[in-house]
């Protein structure tokens, strides 16, 4: 903090140093803060030599402070290797980097290059991954959507999953990635058809359901014809053609419901149904986890405030008890210089 309030060239090399091997992410991220405080034409050489340390740490924490400085002259030193860095924290921070100072001419071979590595990780490295694509923008449309066509399920459902992000960031990673996964098990046609069931009661239901009407119209007109044609009456005195029933309606049956909507393949409306249950139920986990990691860095941040206020108090405290003593020590010394005046003065 002190360091970041009265910034100086002296204190480059340590904090650079420090950031090296401090644990503490907290404490990291004040290193950092204290180095931007300095003159960009000061920080910069040094952090361009840190990124080339053999310590990963080192690496990782250069890139960051480089992407809260915002220096643009920075694109140029996040090359491929950094980018592919076999380290996730250096590579993750790395995606994050450039896509913040990326040029507009440069951003889509960039995509290119981060699509190369979807389904890389776990959990939180495909996040990272996910959020540096979606960053971009529409410049990486046609890199997930070459890489959505991959033969690799995992790399094709991170492709599915990242788009689904990118065009509606409120759904969540954990959601798009189930409903990317669903998509890459049925297939994309099986699975949109899915999808319309779900909402109708099935897109191919509503198919059958004109089937039906088709026999229905069809039926109305043969039957009637047929029963003028094959029982025209040939006077009022005979009837019975018109009321005949047989030929009228015999021929269509459009009663019958079995050939116009039986349902085939992923028209069953069980499969959509789970699938949406599935989508649900892990929008819902995805919202818990959130809440739950909110509450945890609250309660850190609360416990840090607290441990910050009682260090102040310890601090003032002492400053005080240190002036009471000095003050009593002060008075002591002058009573005994009074003292010894007066047994000179009776002398």
């Amino acid at each position: 903090m002190a360091a970041g309030s009265n910034p100086g060239p002296a204190l480059l090399e340590p904090l650079v140093e420090r950031c090296a091997v401090e644990p503490d992410l907290f404490v990291r991220d004040m290193l950092s803060w204290a180095l931007t405080r300095m003159p960009p034409e000061t920080t910069l050489p040094r952090l361009r030599r840190e990124l080339g340390s053999e310590r990963a740490q080192a690496r990782s924490q250069a890139l960051h402070t480089l992407s809260k400085i915002g220096d643009e002259r920075a694109w140029g030193w996040i090359t491929h290797a950094m980018l592919r860095d076999p380290d996730d924290e250096v590579a993750r921070t790395a995606w994050r980097v450039a896509v913040a100072l990326a040029p507009e001419d440069e951003k889509k071979d960039l995509a290119g290059e981060l699509a190369g590595q979807l389904g890389r990780g776990d959990r939180e490295v495909r996040l990272s991954l996910s959020r540096a694509l979606a960053g971009l923008g529409d410049v990486a449309e046609t890199a997930l959507a070459t890489a959505a066509a991959s033969p690799d399920p995992a790399v094709s459902a991170h492709a599915r999953a990242t788009e689904l992000l990118r065009r509606d960031p409120e759904i969540g990673f954990d959601a798009a990635v189930e409903e990317a996964k669903r998509v890459v098990a049925l297939g994309p046609e099986r699975a949109a058809a899915a999808g319309a069931g779900t909402g109708t009661g099935g897109g191919p239901g509503a198919d059958g359901a004109g089937e039906t009407a088709d026999a229905g119209e069809t039926a109305g007109p043969m039957g009637a014809t047929e029963a003028r044609g094959g029982h025209e009456p040939t006077g009022p005195s005979q009837p019975t053609g018109l009321t005949e029933p047989v030929g009228s309606i015999q021929p269509v049956e459009p009663t019958q419901p079995a050939g116009s909507i039986q349902p085939t393949g992923p028209t069953e409306p069980s499969v959509p149904s789970e699938a949406v249950r599935a989508l649900r139920a892990a929008r819902a986990e995805e919202a818990e986890r959130s809440g739950r990691a909110d509450n945890a860095e609250r309660a850190d941040n609360a416990g840090r405030a607290e441990n910050t206020k009682k260090a102040e108090n310890t601090e003032r405290a002492e400053k005080a008890e240190n002036a009471r003593r000095a003050e009593n020590t002060g008075w002591a010394e002058n009573t005994g210089r009074a003292e010894n005046t007066g047994e000179t003065a009776e002398c």
